[in-house]
């Protein structure tokens, strides 16, 4: 031990010698410790000032949450030149008397905290900062008006220095203005961005928390050169879909899904709520991702991992989700104090809280997303989901046969067909399948009319045509299978090989499938290692047991390489990188594009599809059908 010390000793000096004359040689200032002294009140307010204001958007944040910690019904936000030249917060909450106000702008002086438990916080701001640090880096004058109160009190500060004070008329609640901000601090000043990005930062902020509260009515301008913009207007008491849709977009509303979800904990419950778009309702990056706990909207990394893990097998690897979700947790069981600016907070249990979010999506993902981003007709399938028996014809179509497995083209001419004409089977031969009952045009996805480029499915609804990629559809339809089957019969599940498939690997993707085995087997998939660069297959997924092993298996070892290990939540859980795992599988063991299907096999596809979870998109985000109502199809005729 001493030996390996004596030699970071020598390697230390060795390495100072290298560095130049001018970095070795010490400053003279520094040479001696200086006399430790007190900061002066403006420099410890600037500095403060530093944690909670950074540009307008963060000094707006504050203003707007003291309004609603006031009890307020209706706050209004105005902005000039994107609050860089002044912006101004009027609500007609509680109000402040002189000697209130005196103390807000006190350092370390609230309303919000009854006593010392800080973890029992439940409003959004607390620390007792957001006013005098905003007044020691901007001029800020501030009326108030208690209700019932015959006048107000008004105060004004100029970094840091009361300049001006006395009786002011107003409406009960309070007016906060502020002004050239960081107007004496050019170092701060230079920092600031174009009058467009500040106010885009500003309207973002109101956004959140006008999402957070739709009982309050917002509004937000913004002014420059004369011109006065209205950028957001909302009504007070409105429904949480309403509010979201508005805020976020309007087509929304129709393209998602409504969470309510809960859950017991220690303290007490736990609750989800909120709406989720369709996967096919997606964008190419996350800005439309709005995430609030306790009210409060937070950007936190473990609430997005969730929120990906959720959407791992509906949406593309550069796809984001569309949603607003609330999650109400008892407060001891939240840390909300560990970022200045209170956008970040802290699970007491992170992983409960993530299996959460992630099981709350999945299920309420599962009631709608039959869907598509294209907006069907959703009466008929929900009377669909509750008349689920299919007719004796499409059943016995359906059962028995093998999606998997290779179809011969029919040699002979196919008959003209209709609903209830028959059709010829692909089994190389012509046989009669059963009709096909008039009622069934009133299914959803309709009936399959053929086949175009054999790929898409043309099917005919009650209003209007229905296209659907067979290969997307599928792919889905057997995903659903495999996740459906590991939790049931592990020999209904799982097909054991005749002779066990030897696959050689890399030495390092064979450790991946190793680790994961023991997930793999749940799912019907039985693999060991078979010495250092090889892996045993021994039994795969009944729903494809005509997949390729090798390519299975380095796809898989693919899949785990990459999604093992997220940037925003560390290492996922076994459960969620199986989720990548049986989105490979369903690839492998789905009907390709390409292939010849009959009518029987279409119309089994779209009866399935209609029962099956999901089925709205393929496991990459992408829509499996859509509809072109009948009332267009006249339009191109020129019959409307």
């Amino acid at each position: 031990m001493r030996g390996k010390n004596a030699k970071i000793i020598v390697d230390a000096k060795r390495n100072f010698a290298r560095l130049p004359s001018n970095l070795r040689r010490m400053p003279s200032s520094l040479r001696q410790m200086p006399q430790i002294r007190r900061l002066p009140e403006t420099l410890v307010n600037r500095i403060a000032a530093g944690e909670v204001v950074e540009r307008p958007a963060s000094a707006l944040k504050e203003l707007v949450e003291n309004a609603i910690d006031a009890g307020s019904a209706r706050i209004a936000v105005t902005l000039t030149d994107g609050g860089l030249t002044r912006f101004e917060v009027t609500d007609d909450g509680c109000g402040m008397d002189r000697d209130d106000m005196m103390l807000a702008l006190e350092r370390h002086a609230t309303s919000k905290l009854p006593d010392e438990q800080i973890e029992m916080v439940a409003t959004l701001g607390f620390r007792g900062e957001a006013l005098p640090s905003i007044a020691s880096v901007a001029r800020l004058t501030i009326e108030s008006r208690v209700r019932g109160a015959d006048d107000g009190w008004r105060m004004v500060l100029d970094h840091g220095e009361v300049v001006e004070e006395g009786p002011a008329a107003l409406p009960p609640g309070t007016r906060v203005r502020v002004e050239n901000l960081f107007a004496k601090i050019p170092a701060r000043r230079k920092f600031l961005r174009t009058p467009r990005s500040e106010y885009i930062a500003c309207l973002d902020i109101v956004r959140r928390l006008a999402m957070a509260r739709p009982e309050i009515a917002f509004s937000l301008e913004n002014g420059s050169e004369g011109k006065t913009r209205k950028a957001l207007t909302t009504q007070a008491d409105e429904p949480l879909a309403t509010r979201v849709s508005q805020i976020i977009a309007r087509e929304l509303k129709d393209n998602a899904v409504a969470i309510d979800m809960m859950r017991e904990t220690p303290h007490g419950e736990m609750r989800l709520t909120g709406i989720a778009g369709l996967p096919t309702y997606n964008r190419g990056v996350a800005d439309h991702q709005y995430l609030f706990v306790n009210g409060r909207p937070v950007k936190d990394r473990l609430l997005t991992g969730a929120v990906r893990g959720a959407y791992s097998d509906m949406l593309a690897r550069d796809r984001h989700a569309v949603l607003a979700l609330f999650l109400d947790v008892p407060p001891q069981d939240v840390d909300v104090n560990v970022h200045p600016a209170k956008t970040e907070v802290r699970f007491r249990d992170a992983s409960a809280v993530r299996g959460f979010i992630v099981s709350g999506l999945r299920q309420a993902l599962a009631t709608g997303d039959q869907r598509s981003a294209q907006g069907p007709d959703r009466k008929a399938m929900e009377r669909w989901q509750s008349e689920p028996e299919q007719p004796a014809a499409l059943r016995s179509i359906f059962e028995g046969r093998d999606w998997t497995a290779p179809q011969s083209r029919v040699s002979e001419p196919r008959p003209e067909w209709t609903p209830q004409s028959s059709d010829a089977l692909p089994t190389g031969r012509a046989e009669e399948a059963a009709p096909i009952p008039v009622e069934a045009q009133d299914y959803p996805l309709g009936i399959a009319r053929g086949q175009v480029a054999n790929t898409y499915i043309v099917a005919e609804s009650k209003d209007g045509l229905i296209l659907v990629d067979q290969h997307a559809a599928h792919e889905r339809l057997v995903l659903e299978r495999l996740r459906a089957a590991g939790t049931g019969d592990t020999i209904a599940r799982s097909q054991a090989l005749l002779v066990p498939d030897v696959v050689e690997m890399d030495e390092a993707d064979c450790d991946r499938l190793e680790d994961a085995a023991e997930g793999f087997s749940r799912f019907g998939l039985n693999v060991e290692r078979f010495g250092p660069g090889a892996m045993l297959v021994r039994a795969v997924p009944a729903a494809i047991s005509k997949a390729d092993s090798g390519k299975l298996l380095q796809d898989l070892a693919d899949d785990i390489a990459k999604h093992g290990k997220n940037e925003d939540s560390g290492a996922l859980l076994l459960s969620e990188k199986l989720e990548y795992v049986l989105a490979t599988m369903a690839c492998h063991g789905s009907v390709r594009a390409g292939r010849v299907l009959s009518v029987a096999e279409m119309n089994a596809l779209l009866r399935e599809m209609e029962a099956t979870p999901r089925s709205g998109q393929c496991n990459h985000g992408r829509p499996t059908w859509v509809k072109l109502d009948m009332e267009d199809v006249e339009k191109l005729f020129g019959r409307h």
